[in-house]
């Protein structure tokens, strides 16, 4: 499979295109500096440069063209809430349209846990601008014909992985608590190959359970 890591020089990013290129997959790292497609390279990906930002649906989908799969990782980072907005919220948008345009049915999109509209985060907070962007981005990218997943961790460390997750669903809801970087791109890549995650919503801690485990339920 071909797969389009948009924002492929972050963290997760970074972890999960080994992940991908060791189960057998071609990955496309979508990058907006240059100056890092060496590290892409060194982890196994073909870097592309895209400044999703700036580049409208057209100049998405042409560099989607020919991807079986999407998966978005990109961010402005927080602190500037015009920038969220304008990465966060509506250049992951014009993704979902390029993807869609391009012929690319499976989206992956990295959440984090509680996004939505009801995500209860106060006007006056610094990560309003960002809970706001999230949960509209998430919400276009259910109304879309996309095979869609959204994967939705938890508190983020850079603690080793654990390989074992606790996910909320219908028999056992879980508050949010953390997890390892390393263990949200190995949900990723699970979910790649996990065609029951379709249309389907990740929320997740590190937990008890073995990752392919958790995700078959």
């Amino acid at each position: 499979m071909r797969i389009a890591v948009i924002g492929g020089h972050g963290k997760i990013a970074m972890s999960l295109t080994p992940r991908l290129v060791d189960a057998g997959h071609e990955v496309s790292a979508l990058i907006r500096d240059p100056d890092q497609s060496d590290d892409v390279a060194n982890a196994g990906g073909a870097p592309v440069i895209a400044d999703v930002e700036h580049l409208d649906v057209e100049g998405i989908a042409q560099r989607l063209a020919g991807h079986d799969a999407v998966v978005w990782c990109a961010g402005a980072g927080g602190g500037d809430p015009e920038r969220t907005y304008a990465v966060d919220r509506d250049a992951a948008v014009r993704s979902m349209d390029a993807a869609a345009s391009a012929g690319v049915g499976r989206y992956v999109m990295l959440s984090y846990f509680g996004a939505g509209p009801d995500h209860g985060v106060p006007s006056d907070s610094s990560f309003f601008a960002y809970a706001e962007a999230k949960g509209e981005a998430d919400e276009h990218l259910r109304a879309t014909d996309l095979d869609w997943t959204i994967v939705a961790p938890s508190s983020l460390t850079d603690d080793a992985g654990t390989g074992r997750i606790d996910v909320t669903g219908s028999d056992s809801e879980i508050e949010a608590g953390s997890v390892a970087r390393d263990d949200v791109a190995a949900v990723i890549a699970t979910v790649i190959e996990h065609p029951a995650t379709i249309r389907d919503t990740i929320s997740f801690n590190s937990g008890s359970t073995p990752i392919d485990e958790a995700l078959a339920g």
